[in-house]
């Protein structure tokens, strides 16, 4: 399976990521910024890289891992990269933080290198995946627009907040412990393990189809 935490940054995706993969057997785990992010990254980029991690997640597939990634991309984009059909099962979680927590956060990881505006960009970036996560249909222009030419919206575009194909799993880090977000990703990755083993996976083969 493919597994994303997803959100805007300093929310805490890659702590518990690599946290939870620590304690789950047959899961490999990556950040997309392991290799590196190019000056004016970009959405095109953001979509290759999605496309790129995708297929990344086929060939752990294939040796019967599943992959956990944290990054930006939400579930739209995760869907519309080409090569997801492929995929046997797809699970997103959106790892969230209030504002005000990811400002202190920003401000304290990386000290004088956001300006007020760049910073209200990440808080706004925050408020659309909270959208998003709940109804397909909110502004998907914000991701569609200016992106990479490749990507298949039409998978998805025309589904509502009633689909049960759409779903994200929740979780806020706001003023809780990193072992008690930890438990709740851990539990998530086995519920979806335990739904696709089922076939009750809603994301699961042929969910394109």
């Amino acid at each position: 399976m493919f597994f994303k935490l997803t959100g805007s940054s300093c929310s805490g995706k890659t702590t518990l990521a690599y946290a939870a993969a620590d304690r789950l057997g047959k899961v490999a785990v990556h950040d997309v910024d392991e290799l590196g992010v190019p000056e004016g990254a970009d959405r095109h980029w953001r979509h290759r890289m999605t496309e790129m991690w995708v297929r990344r997640a086929l060939e752990y597939q294939d040796q019967g891992i599943d992959l956990l990634l944290s990054g930006q991309s939400p579930l739209g984009e995760v869907l519309a990269a080409p090569s997801a059909p492929l995929l046997n099962g797809i699970a997103v979680c959106l790892v969230d933080v209030a504002a005000p927590a990811r400002r202190a956060r920003l401000a304290e990881r990386d000290p004088g290198r956001w300006d007020t505006q760049a910073i209200d960009a990440f808080v706004g970036w925050a408020a659309w995946h909270r959208e998003h996560a709940l109804d397909p249909s909110y502004r998907p222009d914000v991701i569609i627009d200016d992106g990479w030419p490749e990507m298949v919206w039409n998978r998805w575009i025309g589904w509502n907040a009633g689909d049960p194909r759409w779903r994200t799993e929740l979780l806020d880090t706001t003023d809780r412990r990193v072992t008690e977000c930890v438990d709740q990703v851990e539990q998530w990755i086995i519920e979806q393990r335990s739904a696709h083993q089922a076939g009750r996976l809603t994301l699961g083969h042929g969910w394109a189809s």
